[in-house]
């Protein structure tokens, strides 16, 4: 039987090598050569845990409504890489306190992604949980 694979994700852009350098810069990874307005894709780590590939394409229009599927990103620094997200473009769209702790941000072209604190893992939230950040 055949099956699909994932790849990656891919994501719709103004500018695809800009927003690709934001997101390769943010997660530690490089981007592939010949990114340029048009096409540019973030090459995956060696490590599994990090994610997967990620590509983004031009589009003549820009984003007008709220992600469908966004990025969960988690750390054990969450003031630290708050600040370092911050310093390389995101924007800080909703902060949540309580039981668990997250900020959603938008990237340099306005796609929403979730910055978690590492404590939400120990409270219980798993792979799988209903539980999905905020963006």
């Amino acid at each position: 039987m055949t099956r699909s694979s994932v790849l990656g994700l891919s994501f719709d852009a103004r500018d695809a090598a800009r927003v690709a350098h934001f997101w390769a810069d943010a997660l530690g990874r490089e981007v592939a050569d010949g990114a340029d307005a048009h096409d540019a894709v973030v090459l995956p780590s060696d490590l599994p845990s990090a994610g997967p590939r990620l590509a983004f394409h031009q589009v003549p229009e820009g984003k007008t409504v709220k992600n469908r599927v966004h990025l969960d990103l988690i750390s054990t620094d969450f003031e630290g890489e708050t600040e370092r997200l911050i310093g390389l473009g995101a924007t800080v769209v909703n902060t949540i306190s309580g039981q668990a702790r997250w900020t959603t941000f938008a990237d340099p072209e306005g796609n929403e992604f979730d910055l978690i604190a590492s404590s939400v893992r120990q409270q219980g939230v798993r792979s799988g949980d209903d539980w999905d950040g905020g963006a």
